[in-house]
């Protein structure tokens, strides 16, 4: 493919600003997510996707789908029950069908990244939604980002959150 576009090298610096990681994940959140896939294979091209679901640590429970889609990550999130309050924020009341963007994803390169940026966190007075580690495969972070009207996420895969990752289906 001839290049169309010559952007400058990324300038990563984690730890000089939140936007100072690899942006590399939008994120939405749905309250029906087999027709949210549906949506996003019809109308925008993206048919294959890798499932995660679980249990959410309140008790209730929480599917993801991820998919790439040029170099971007996709994930569509559905959460119901106890402790998805972060994932329901934004969606209708009246239980209408709906996607909502949600977040966009950085991925931190190292665990020094990842302590830069806890330091600039604290530092800067950033709410911090949640933060999660599943030891062998990945660190999550969550944070507030009101000006902006989303949240950002920091994600550090450690070896099975790399593998996952480099499974999910390429659109």
């Amino acid at each position: 493919m001839t290049q169309i576009l010559n952007m400058p090298p990324a300038q990563l610096a984690p730890g000089a600003g939140l936007f100072r990681n690899e942006h590399f994940q939008i994120a939405y959140v749905t309250n029906d997510i087999e027709r949210a896939m549906k949506v996003f294979a019809d109308q925008y091209g993206v048919k294959a996707f890798r499932t995660m679901e679980g249990p959410l640590p309140a008790g209730g429970h929480i599917r993801v789908e991820f998919a790439w889609a040029g170099g971007t990550l996709l994930e569509v999130t559905q959460a119901d029950g106890p402790g998805s309050d972060l994932f329901r924020e934004g969606l209708p009341a009246d239980g209408s069908f709906a996607i909502r963007y949600h977040h966009l994803g950085y991925l931190v390169p190292d665990e020094a990244g990842w302590q830069a940026l806890e330091a600039e966190l604290e530092k800067g007075g950033v709410k911090v939604i949640s933060k999660g580690h599943q030891p062998g495969f990945l660190r999550t972070c969550i944070v507030e980002a009101p000006e902006l009207g989303h949240y950002i996420e920091y994600i550090l895969p450690e070896a099975g959150g790399q593998a996952f990752f480099e499974g999910v289906p390429q659109n």
